[in-house]
């Protein structure tokens, strides 16, 4: 009964946003304050509908309710509850209905604290998001119900796929469906802003936190998508270049060239067209993701479906929403008025730049993932594009764009000193070309890839000039250092997002160069009590034992670990056979130290007390995930900024009106 109600609410929801989706939009059109109002009790209705749906699936999910066909092709009685509960998004259905749900939670945020919005561009947004919601609310009805029922139902369900039997799987795709999903709302207040044919100042300030808000969520979920890859996955990697990996990869990009062009827009009033270009890209690489997963004309990892008509109803809605949207900002766009001009060498060119070049990275990432595809489909013949060709085209593109980030903040608006500015940064550039001389030395000049000195030079730039930035907002060492804490102290925390983030971005750089560059590995047959020496350090495979988890069965290894002679660390890597399905399932041991990750698989078994290994040493990884947590760090602390809130322009104007009643 529980099932039936969920599949009820969610022809209830659908029956809601198609309501949400035209009454205020006409009401809007039409000036009737009461259509438009229906807006915001439209959105609460659909979250409670779709809430109930979720709640519904999630109860069959914890209480093993195999009579439900979603629950018994993915979940099992013995698995842990982590584990059935992140069973309800480990597959097609039920990660839809995650995407619907989140949908349905920003609509109800934005009727939350919208309220200081103007209420015609709130009811179009809310009628542009329930649009969206009428596309996907359709899909799961007619392709994907989760709430099929078998009968008789089974014994026990055929349980999740092992590698998804992680908690870095438990939250990674409910992150990514944050910032997939946030990004409808950018969207929406673009289209919004199209119908209305006006974007300002103020139209940037409001899409500003929702942009923040999606790019921090999706950063969150990349991040630790890759963490996931790395220590599961058992091959010591962090990044594949995977189809599925970039079609998350390019709305970050997008998403984060919009994040900047929206400052340029409240700020200066200028690249508003443009802007309202990248919200629309920017959502539309969420759709194609959404579309690459479950459309079968890729295989992966990651993917969820295989079923052609899936794909086909993916792809309608990606082109009507793609088409739709291009269509109206053919029309609309010429019509926006021109802001305010600006010379190459400002604050805006630099963000202008860096956004050319960020765009100019995702088509190159969305040309790299797709063409193996159009290849086949023209009969070209199968094309493989792997990661030499993404990092030979994409990465160069990227290099220019890191030496702009050190020197856009340091720019005045509307006009700059470049002279000036590479002046105050002649510290950060003597350092930087020390750093990868130094580099170049350390790895035995052209005996080491030459790209890695480029790659530390780069990283340490970035990282002083950040600090560069900061140090001139607060006049270090001009003023005593009490004048500058003080002035520190009353930075608005958007400057200090900015300088977390960006130093976060260093951070990232420079271990992704020296783990791709200076990476050692040894593969072998190994035979207990033989030692194998990698990057200095001993391991000695002392003992393989056979352990029970709660829903496996596992040879373990125990590496005893030494360095120079000194005791490190006692490794136990497993392999895992799950019971139900019986697959297996690397899971490595990783210990780390402020230098590199010692990281340690076992294999199969070779022979009589012989078993393969991996060993591998990788530098400066856990460089690569704090940069990454200190960028989300940045985000947080840039979005609890006052003039980020929904609320600080309705206050703005009740000041305003107050003193206006004065005079």
């Amino acid at each position: 009964m529980i099932a039936e109600i969920g599949h009820f609410a969610l022809i209830l929801a659908l029956a809601v946003a198609l309501v949400q989706a035209s009454v205020p939009l006409i009401g809007a059109q039409r000036g009737n304050a009461a259509w438009m109002g229906l807006a915001g009790p439209a959105a609460v209705a659909q979250f409670l509908c779709v809430g109930i749906a979720f709640a519904a699936l999630m109860h069959a999910y914890v209480t093993s309710d195999f009579s439900v066909l979603n629950v018994a092709q993915n979940s099992h009685s013995l698995k842990p509850m982590l584990y059935k509960v992140a069973g309800l998004w480990g597959n097609h259905e039920g990660s839809l209905l995650l995407w619907i749900t989140i949908l349905a939670v920003f609509g109800l945020a934005l009727t939350a604290f919208g309220g200081n919005l103007p209420p015609g561009l709130k009811a179009r947004a809310l009628a542009v998001q329930a649009m969206i919601a009428v596309g996907f609310l359709l899909f799961i009805l007619f392709t994907s119900n989760p709430f099929l029922r078998l009968d008789p139902p089974p014994m026990d369900g055929n349980g999740l796929n092992p590698m998804l039997q992680d908690p870095g799987l438990a939250f990674h795709p409910p992150f990514l469906y944050l910032g997939y999903v946030g990004f409808s709302m950018a969207f929406s207040f673009a289209i919004a802003a199209l119908i209305e044919g006006r974007v300002d100042a103020a139209w940037a300030r409001w899409v500003r936190p929702w942009t923040l808000a999606a790019w921090l969520f999706l950063t969150c979920g990349i991040a630790l998508g890759s963490w996931w890859a790395y220590y599961t996955l058992g091959w010591g990697g962090w990044w594949y270049w995977d189809p599925v990996e970039n079609a998350s990869f390019m709305p970050w990009l997008a998403g984060t060239a919009l994040l900047h062009s929206a400052v340029v827009v409240e700020k200066r009033d200028a690249l508003k067209s443009w802007t309202i270009l990248l919200a629309i890209v920017a959502f539309g690489f969420s759709l194609l993701g959404t579309f690459l997963v479950r459309s079968g004309v890729l295989t992966s990892v990651h993917a969820f479906a295989t079923d052609p008509a899936r794909g086909a109803f993916i792809l309608l809605l990606l082109l009507a929403v793609l088409g739709g949207s291009f269509t109206l900002y053919a029309v609309r766009a010429p019509s926006l008025k021109l802001g305010g001009l600006f010379a190459p060498l400002s604050r805006e060119g630099a963000l202008l730049f860096n956004n050319v070049l960020m765009a100019t990275g995702a088509g190159t990432v969305l040309l790299g993932t797709l063409y193996p595809l159009i290849a086949d489909a023209l009969n070209l013949g199968k094309v493989s594009v792997g990661a030499p060709f993404f990092n030979s085209v994409f990465l160069p593109l990227m290099a220019p764009m890191v030496v702009a980030m050190a020197i856009g903040p340091l720019l005045s608006w509307k006009r700059g000193d470049l002279a000036g500015v590479l002046g105050r940064l002649k510290f950060a550039l003597a350092a930087a070309v020390a750093g990868a001389a130094a580099v170049w030395v350390a790895q035995g000049g052209s005996a080491g890839p030459w790209w890695a000195a480029a790659g530390m030079g780069l990283a340490l730039w970035l990282l002083l000039g950040t600090l560069t930035e900061l140090a001139e907002r607060v006049r270090l060492f001009r003023l005593p250092l009490g004048q500058s804490l003080q002035r520190a102290s009353h930075l608005p925390r958007s400057a200090w997002g900015m300088t977390l983030a960006h130093g976060g971005l260093a951070l990232v750089i420079a271990g992704m160069t020296a783990s791709s560059a200076w990476k050692s590995e040894s593969v072998q047959n190994q035979k207990l009590g033989e030692t194998v020496t990698v990057a200095g350090y001993a391991f000695t495979l002392t003992a393989v034992n056979a352990v029970k988890g709660p829903n496996y069965d596992a040879q373990q290894a125990v590496f005893q670990v030494s360095k120079d002679g000194r005791p490190f660390a006692e490794m136990r890597p497993e392999k895992r056979i799950f019971i139900m399905p019986p697959r297996p399932a690397t899971d490595a041991a990783i210990r780390g130290t402020l230098l590199g990750d010692v990281y340690a698989v076992l294999g199969d078994q070779a022979g009589d007390g012989v078993w393969v290994t991996r060993l591998y040493f990788n530098p400066m990884v856990p460089w690569m995930w704090a940069g990454a947590a200190l960028m989300v760090l940045g985000g947080l602390v840039s979005l609890s900024d006052r003039r980020h809130r929904i609320g600080a322009p309705a206050r703005a104007r009740a000041a305003a009106a107050a003193a206006a009643a004065k005079a």
